[in-house]
């Protein structure tokens, strides 16, 4: 399958462990360093894991093993930035493997790139999501319960790691997410903000497939990429294709 330089493939990996798909990116990110693939998008949904980045605090997993064992949580330290996350259904976690030496070489204008395209889609459901200084991911500001004012609470996390400017890992965008499950952490490492979800802040269900193409179509705009659904099979045979070596006769 032949793609051009603006191409970014999106394959939809539906549910899938968190070890396969990060198997996976490490094998995308070796073949888009060799330009055997495009541009690439990882979208998924995991079973209930905490991951915890490579600057991560161990004191912000408030759970034991025994515990986490018990409600069916895996456990993953990651090389991504950030510090701990949960991911679980209900989510839209997207995993960007962007060659950023085509786009722009500079990692901090990524995160806010990622942060955007979420932000643009929240949008378009009704609800104003925004940055908070200092701190990654999309926010939004909602009434405190019984006090004049507002809290903030996160909507999305992002947590990246480049190596020869190829990205990956990536963002996780809470749609009908069970949030008891941050009750098992620090979220990101901050003690005072909440996490909170597309459904809980509209009040009623949304689905993961109503949201996640708005988000691919502003990652495609904001990055300047022509996104292109795949099917897994077809990048496997991709992967395949470059990951097997060549054979040679010889005497």
């Amino acid at each position: 399958m032949m793609a051009h330089d603006k191409a970014c493939w999106v394959v939809d990996l539906g549910l899938i462990q968190y070890g396969p798909a990060f198997d996976l990116q490490r094998r995308l990110v070796a073949a888009r360093k060799a330009a055997a693939v495009p541009d690439v998008l990882l979208l998924c949904e995991h079973p209930h894991v905490i991951t915890l980045g490579r600057n991560g605090h161990q004191e912000n997993l408030l759970a034991s093993s025994h515990l986490l064992r018990q409600m069916g949580v895996e456990f993953h330290a990651t090389n991504r930035g950030g510090d701990i996350t949960y991911h679980g259904p209900g989510q839209i976690v997207g995993y960007p493997i962007l060659n950023l030496a085509a786009i722009r070489r500079d990692v901090a204008w990524y995160v806010r790139q990622l942060e955007e395209a979420m932000i643009r889609a929240t949008a378009e459901f009704g609800i104003e999501a925004g940055r908070k200084a200092g701190l990654t991911g999309v926010w939004v500001d909602v009434s405190s319960d019984g006090v004049n004012g507002q809290a903030s609470e996160k909507l999305a996390a992002i947590g990246v790691h480049l190596s020869r400017w190829v990205t990956s890992h990536g963002f996780a965008y809470n749609v009908s997410t069970d949030l008891r499950y941050f009750d098992l952490i620090v979220p990101c490492g901050i003690p005072d903000k909440r996490a909170t979800s597309l459904e809980r802040l509209l009040g009623h269900a949304v689905s993961r497939e109503e949201v996640a193409p708005r988000i691919v179509g502003h990652l495609g705009e904001i990055f300047g990429r022509e996104m292109q659904f795949v099917s897994r099979e077809t990048l496997e045979e991709v992967l395949q294709e470059h990951e097997t070596p060549v054979a040679h006769a010889g005497v």
